[in-house]
């Protein structure tokens, strides 16, 4: 695989990489090629990173706003805090609501963490499939120009064996064409009938004229 990777290093550097299984254009290459298991064991290992990071991202928002709803609590209870004369009840609201966001900054620090990790992983795995999808891209191109290679090699012997047999064909068809013309010249209809019951009695090969200058010449 490192030696796959000094291949295609070249190709991907400098480019800006899509999350492959986020693509519908990576699917459509699957419906051209078989998705081989390395393949599909990269695009399972990829989505549970993009969807972690997705539920992280969106635990980050919602904390974000429980946070600024706590502050915004803070301030007027601060305030009735200063005009009560028995502020411990008040105090206590505020004690509360200071260490629930002071959980939340934890939190939202500790997923910061983590999604630097894995925005890291997800290039990372993302890369890797990137290799792999080249890797195998790559190798039905190669297998289909072969083939294609073949093919055409084979079509163009077919063609060239095909004129020869029609050049074949046409002058065996003069040649009968032109012994029948002699034949029925020299020994008459009545003769000729009698050859062509004893020769060719189904008439399953009749003989057919030479071709003329405006039928259809196949050798062209």
């Amino acid at each position: 695989m490192a030696k796959d990777k000094e291949a295609y290093m070249s190709a991907l550097e400098g480019k800006n990489i899509p999350i492959l299984t986020l693509d519908n254009k990576w699917h459509q290459l699957f419906t051209q090629t078989e998705m081989t298991p390395e393949i599909s064991n990269l695009a399972d290992e990829l989505n549970a990173l993009v969807e972690r990071d997705g539920k992280l991202r969106s635990e980050t928002k919602d904390l974000k706003k429980v946070k600024k709803k706590l502050l915004g609590e803070i301030v007027p209870l601060r305030d009735e805090a200063n005009k009560a004369g028995d502020s411990s009840a008040i105090e206590k609201k505020i004690e509360d609501r200071t260490r629930l966001i002071n959980d939340c900054n934890e939190r939202i620090e500790s997923y910061d963490d983590e999604l630097r990790d894995l925005s890291k992983k997800i290039y990372e795995a993302d890369y890797e499939l990137m290799i792999e999808t080249m890797k195998v891209c790559y190798e039905r191109l190669h297998e289909n120009t072969d083939y294609i290679t073949e093919l055409d090699k084979w079509v163009s012997d077919f063609r060239v064996q095909l004129k020869k047999n029609i050049v074949l064909m046409q002058q065996a068809e003069m040649e009968n064409y032109n012994l029948y013309s002699y034949m029925h010249q020299i020994f008459g209809p009545e003769v000729i009938e009698i050859f062509d019951m004893k020769y060719d009695p189904d008439r399953r090969h009749p003989i057919r004229r030479p071709l003329a200058g405006n039928d259809k010449d196949y050798t062209s």
